[in-house]
Parts: structure tokens; sequence; C-alpha cells
């Protein structure tokens, strides 16, 4: 039975993929992102390959908007099965060298946007009789926390956070909740907020040796394709995890952040990142 599905962030990389992906299998899909052209090359994707959309221009900052987007959608299509929430920016540098207004800006699109398009369906989908999947995309980081991504990793600890508390209140309707936890994805994602610090910086040498380390990671990242196509069959199990990772790597790094003490882990962490002092 084909699905209605909901996607934000959805005019490159992963939500891209995910919304090709789901049309070509007959679902349904309906999305926005800020980039315009975008979103008109993806609708003319979507035109040619089959399947049934709805999908506009929207900043995830615009409350209003997206209760707009969300009647447009009801009207449409009479129910919505699955929320995912993929929308984010990054964020990189050393916290003493971090600009605030800056950082709220990250907060407000990865942790309030997520919370909003998710309280934008939650009604419809508790009144047809419960059923149907939130899922937000948050990162590695979200519990493992990352040296000079720490405005990323905070926004990233709020959306778990958010969903874990979220899925005990959603439960009863049937709905699940669930978090994918991706490391990197080979993507223009990172490069886009690599930056050096200044000339001067007490942290511009380990900070190269960071960017550096994590070019080499990205190399051997998963696609948006095949990142996309881990989505989606957490979009199409019937009870997802609540936390999924797309690699064993991935999976590991979060087992022995549990179990072993903080100094031994801390020193696996810079090590492997090539920033121990």
């Amino acid at each position: 039975m084909s699905k209605v599905v909901v996607i934000t962030g959805l005019a490159d990389g992963m939500g891209r993929e995910v919304a090709r992906l789901l049309a070509a299998a007959g679902d349904s899909v309906a999305g926005f992102d800020v980039d315009a052209d975008g979103i008109a090359s993806l609708e003319k994707e979507l035109s040619d390959i089959g399947g049934d959309h709805l999908l506009t221009t929207l900043d995830i900052t615009d409350r209003p908007g997206i209760l707009q987007f969300r009647d447009r959608v009801l009207e449409k299509f009479k129910k919505v099965d699955i929320v995912l929430s993929n929308v984010g920016i990054g964020f990189f540098g050393p916290f003493e060298e971090t600009s605030l207004d800056e950082a709220l800006k990250c907060l407000e699109i990865n942790v309030i946007g997520a919370g909003a398009i998710f309280q934008a369906f939650l009604p419809a989908m508790r009144e047809r009789g419960g059923g149907g999947k939130l899922i937000a995309m948050s990162s590695l980081v979200g519990r493992i926390p990352f040296p000079f991504e720490s405005i990323y990793t905070a926004s990233k600890f709020a959306i778990g956070g958010m969903v874990q508390a979220l899925s005990y209140e959603v439960a009863p309707f049937g709905i699940r909740v669930a978090m994918i936890e991706p490391a990197q994805v080979s993507t223009k994602f990172a490069a886009k907020i690599h930056k050096l610090p200044p000339e001067g910086s007490p942290y511009r040498e380990r900070v190269k040796r960071f960017i550096d380390r994590d070019n080499e990671l990205i190399k051997t990242a998963p696609d948006p394709v095949k990142a996309a196509k881990m989505i989606v069959k957490t979009i199409n199990k019937d009870k997802p995890r609540l936390y999924s990772q797309f690699a064993f790597r991935d999976s590991f790094f979060l087992f022995i952040n549990k179990v072993l003490p903080r100094k031994v882990r801390d020193g696996i962490l810079l090590n492997f990142m090539k920033i121990k002092v």
C-alpha cells in the first residue's frame, strides 16, 4: 500500500534521493526546502518518475508557512503516514571563537525545525486513529561529542532528548518515533562549514588536523544514494528502532562510548581524529 511521506530539506543530498526512491516505489512525497531551484528540478524529476507529490519553497523557521504547508498536504492527500525531519545545517569551529548569534540560528533550524514539522502533523496522525512514524535525521555527534563541533553537537543532543521524550508521549496512539544517526555522508555538507580559524588562533593547528582527518573519512562514507536507501529501509519498517546507524563502525563507536571509562574513550576519539596534543 502506498504511503504519504513528508520530507523537509529535500532539494539536495540525502533528502532528494529519498524522495526519488519513494516516488519510484509508488509512494506520495510532500516536502519543502529553501532552495527554489532545487525544488523546481526535483519537481520535474518526480513528475518524470510518475510519483504523486506536493513540493514548495519554504524556510523551516517560517512557522505560519509550515502550518499552511500542512493544510495543503492534508487537503491533497487526506493523510500523512511518515514525517521525515531532514533539514539541518552544520556548525563548526572552536567554541571560544563561536558567534552565539549564529549558534542560535543553528539550534533554531536543527532542533526547533524538527519540532515544528512534527508538531504540525501530529494531530492529524493521532486523530486518524494513530499509526505512522516520526523520523528525525540526527548524527553520531548527538551521542558522542566531537571537538570543534560544540554547537552542532548540542543541537543533535537536543534532538535526541526531544525525540526520546516524544516517543513516550505518542506511543499510546500507535505512533512510532525513530532517529537515524550517521557519522558522515559523502556530500558537500562538511565542506560548507569547514573553515580554519584565523592566523594566530591557539586552535588553528588542531582544527587543521581535524579537517584533514574528516576529509579522509568522508571519502569512504556512504554517498547520498546509499544513505537514502538506508533511510528508506527505516521508513518502510513497521517498527523501526529508536536509534539507527548507517555503518557497523558507527554502532561500534556508540558501544564503546557506553562501556569504556571516559579517559579511555576520550583517548580513542582524539587519536581517531588525529588531534591528540
